[in-house]
């Protein structure tokens, strides 16, 4: 497992337009990322998948390049 902290984008809910949040993740295995414990305001947003969540992440074209995103929950 790699203990380096890597950025990973969660998507917001209940925007009305496609949102991304940048989140600190650490890498499990191939594909999967593990959310770390971060400030996170649930009264202001919510994200997709929070923090201590395992999540599956690809590669994804954003406005401002490509950027690995979170699609699912690790099953």
């Amino acid at each position: 497992m790699d203990d380096a902290e890597h950025t990973i984008y969660v998507a917001l809910l209940d925007e009305g337009v496609d949102v991304w949040r940048p989140v600190r993740a650490r890498h499990v295995s191939e594909d999967v990322f593990l959310i770390v414990d971060q400030p996170y305001d649930t009264e202001i947003e919510t994200w997709q998948f929070g923090p201590g969540t395992e999540v599956v992440c690809e590669p994804r074209k954003l406005s401002d390049g490509v950027f690995l995103v979170a699609v699912s929950q690790r099953p």
